[in-house]
């Protein structure tokens, strides 16, 4: 039976709807809740130490907390990434084999690097070194730490990964005390290390899985399309940046690093927002590819347009704040950081808009598209950043990134496009053993 020419829905159907609408906003809550309980952590380690340490101490220990990061992208490409693609939404018994050989490759890339590390450390010598040998000790739990977090959310269970984050925020609280009593950078390192490695021993239990070392080299032989092109996507996305910054320095001043990093700190919540997002958007969108294939395009286009959406909404919102707020904040970097705020702003929210059509290829696992999307995206962003720099200064840095980062997003979109039409549908993934 029809009314108005449109299908009648029964009341099952529309409430099943219902159901699964706020299943999807369940667990994009617990993705916001899981990165802000990350992001507090991070802030509260690198105000505790930067007053603890002083400058040039807290200086050695970002060094150390960079290289981490740059670790932490090779582990999420070759580890985590394809078990978020692969293995989202699938029975239990195949997420479980899948995760004991995922995890046991972030651990497996963490003791390979750290040994690394440490012997580097070793032959520098001096506070550097100290510090370098201290993060080869810890890189293995770290990793395994945020490996547990992305297992979660592809299994639908973000509570975990925040329960799993608030625990190494409270372990970090009494190693951080012990750290300052001893005052130097490797006690720090050690500490926020130790705290990670606390939280990676309770994910074994929450999850009740072990990872597996032995699987290592069998879980990157099977997903080596995806591993090694998410592994140059993700350095690709920081090497970017440090080239920007590194450029920007050379060309303008290092003074000019500063007000850039002044108008991200600005940006800094959204930031956290869409962090916290991209956690579990590439698990929803595998959901909505294997449930209804027909929707993924539609799911991806409101996705990243509420982000670029709301990412104008901040930036607004920042345009309203007055001149005694913003200096209280950023004290004398304000009045040139505010400067910035409106080409900032087209940027995230351009990045915001791509970052929807991006979720969408990960879960199509088209993974030669969207590397070549991220090369692009990466080269328009560096060259934007200092073709801009060197015609108009910090200023003409901002609009060419900004420029920059909406060209990318409609590369995205283009490659989304023609990734749904040669789209097939898989099979669900065989059970791993």
């Amino acid at each position: 039976m029809t009314t108005g020419g449109r299908k009648a829905t029964s009341p099952a159907a529309e409430g099943g709807r219902r159901s699964a609408r706020r299943a999807v906003v369940g667990r994009l809550s617990w993705g916001l809740a899981d990165q802000a309980a990350s992001s507090a952590t991070n802030f509260a380690v690198g105000i505790y130490v930067a007053r603890s340490l002083g400058l040039a101490a807290f200086g050695v220990f970002s060094l150390a907390w960079v290289t981490y990061g740059v670790v932490l992208s090779v582990s999420r490409g070759l580890a985590t990434d394809p078990l978020v693609v692969r293995f989202s939404g699938v029975p239990e018994a195949s997420w479980r084999g899948a995760v004991a050989r995922s995890s046991g490759t972030a651990l497996g890339v963490g003791t390979a690097v750290g040994m690394v590390s440490l012997l580097v450390g070793l032959s520098v010598g001096g506070r550097l070194g100290a510090a370098f040998a201290a993060l080869g000790l810890v890189l293995p739990g770290l990793l395994l730490q945020d490996a547990w977090r992305y297992a979660f959310f592809a299994a639908g269970a973000g509570r975990k990964a925040f329960v799993n984050d608030v625990v190494w925020g409270v372990a970090l609280v009494p190693a951080m005390v012990v750290a300052a009593g001893v005052g130097s950078v490797t006690a720090f390192v050690l500490a926020w290390g130790g705290a990670a490695a606390v939280a990676a021993g309770y994910g074994c239990v929450q999850s009740g899985i072990r990872p597996r070392l032995t699987g290592v080299r069998e879980w990157l032989h099977h997903h080596r399309d995806l591993g090694y092109r998410y592994l140059v996507e993700n350095t690709c996305v920081s090497g970017a940046s440090q080239l920007r910054a590194y450029g920007l320095g050379a060309i303008v001043g290092v003074s000019a690093v500063g007000v850039i990093r002044g108008a991200e700190l600005l940006l800094g919540p959204f930031l956290a927002v869409l962090m916290g997002l991209s956690l579990v958007t590439v698990a929803e969108s595998a959901r909505v590819l294997r449930r209804a294939p027909h929707r993924l395009g539609r799911f991806c286009l409101l996705l990243g347009g509420a982000q670029a959406a709301a990412a104008l909404l901040w930036g607004a919102a920042l345009l309203l704040v007055p001149d005694r707020l913003g200096e209280l904040v950023l004290g004398g970097v304000w009045h040139a950081a505010s400067q910035l705020i409106v080409p900032a702003t087209l940027g995230v929210s351009g990045a915001g808009l791509g970052a929807g059509a991006a979720a969408g290829l990960r879960a199509l696992g088209a993974a030669r598209r969207s590397l070549r999307c991220q090369l692009f995206a990466s080269a328009c962003y560096v060259g934007g950043g200092l073709g801009g720099a060197a015609v108009a200064g910090t200023v003409g840095s901002a609009w060419g990134v900004a420029a920059a980062t909406v060209c990318g997003s409609a590369v995205w979109w283009l490659h989304l496009r023609a990734a749904l039409r040669e789209h097939r549908p898989d099979p669900v993934p065989e059970v791993e053993k």
